[in-house]
């Protein structure tokens, strides 16, 4: 009898679609932070940003949004509609993630079952896709503040939205660090991503 994959084929795909995506967007969103940045004292090397200069960063980035859009609502409804959402993320609980938590950092925590996530996973999962929806919908609220007036308020207004922008962005990139380390550390869980099983 066959073995069902771990991460149908449809998983894997939109996985690293969003991996080069959320990559693309974050050089290319440094580069145009940095003609215009939040914080003065934070800027990026060009080395590390993609564009080349504020007009190729910026066809970068908006090529690339829709990309990155499309991908996380195709996961969304295709999660939805399969249940593996549902069957992957929850339930979730306070106990089990602070259980959890302190077996992480006492090195226990058990990845016998690349199957199954446990509670700090499913946590790291669900805000990953929370901040995507908030990087997604801030951003829109910077390129078109005037005709999108309600996310603009919503927001708390165009200066406010670069701001919820850039820290969602960082939460972004903690996820990814933290995701990259974990796969140094649990090898196997990178070729379930690649192969399924």
């Amino acid at each position: 009898m066959k073995q069902s994959p771990i991460h149908p084929a449809w998983v894997r795909i939109f996985h690293w679609i969003n991996a080069a995506a959320a990559i693309a967007m974050c050089l290319s969103g440094w580069q145009v932070y940095d003609a215009s940045p939040v914080f003065p004292a934070i800027t990026f090397a060009p080395s590390i940003t993609l564009g080349g200069w504020l007009g190729g960063a910026l066809l970068w980035h908006f090529a690339v949004m829709w990309v990155l859009a499309a991908n996380l609502i195709a996961y969304l409804v295709l999660g939805a509609a399969t249940g593996r959402l549902r069957r992957k993320l929850f339930p979730i609980g306070v106990r089990a993630i602070a259980t959890d938590t302190l077996a992480a950092l006492r090195g226990r925590l058990s990845h016998g079952d690349a199957s199954q996530y446990n509670a700090v996973q499913k946590l790291a999962y669900l805000v990953v896709i929370v901040d995507i929806v908030l990087l997604v919908l801030s951003g829109l609220a910077i390129w078109k503040p005037v005709q999108l007036p309600v996310l603009r308020t919503l927001m708390g207004g165009f200066d406010n939205a670069r701001v919820v922008h850039f820290f969602a962005m960082c939460v972004l990139v903690g996820f990814f660090i933290v995701h990259v380390a974990m796969v140094a550390l649990v090898p196997r869980s990178l070729l379930t991503m690649i192969r399924g099983r």
